[in-house]
């Protein structure tokens, strides 16, 4: 048995550095950081912060699912913000309608191709 197991999939952005979009190890998927790339464009389109917050949530939504897991099996978010708090939780808020998972958010001064917003998740699979 692998100790551990790169995820990846076409439907997210592919890796841009030396990193893996997701490992499965012990029953956890742990994801790397996703910044609103749209993988068909292959860049950032969204503007908004709600638009972006949007994409990642959807590239997140995609990682989880090549771990056989979705959102409700989120136990621990790390939100990097570079623009509006409050408009960031009106779209995460929709993606954990009940049971949010713990939590860390950090105002950062910038994020990677001018992003606003980057979110990693770890999540419990089975």
């Amino acid at each position: 048995m692998a100790i551990k197991e790169v995820l990846h999939t076409d439907l997210a952005p592919a890796a841009v550095g030396p990193y893996s979009q997701a490992i499965a190890a012990n029953g956890f998927v742990f994801t790397s950081g996703q910044v609103p790339i749209d993988p068909k464009a292959g860049k950032i389109v969204a503007t908004t912060i709600e638009e972006q917050t949007e994409q990642v949530m959807k590239n997140l939504q995609c990682v989880l699912a090549q771990g056989g897991v979705s959102f409700d099996r989120v136990v621990k978010t790390t939100c990097f913000l570079s623009d509006d708090f409050a408009a960031f939780n009106g779209v995460y808020a929709k993606y954990f309608p009940e049971g949010a998972p713990a939590r860390s958010c950090v105002e950062v001064a910038a994020l990677p191709l001018g992003a606003k917003v980057e979110v990693e998740v770890i999540a419990v699979q089975g």
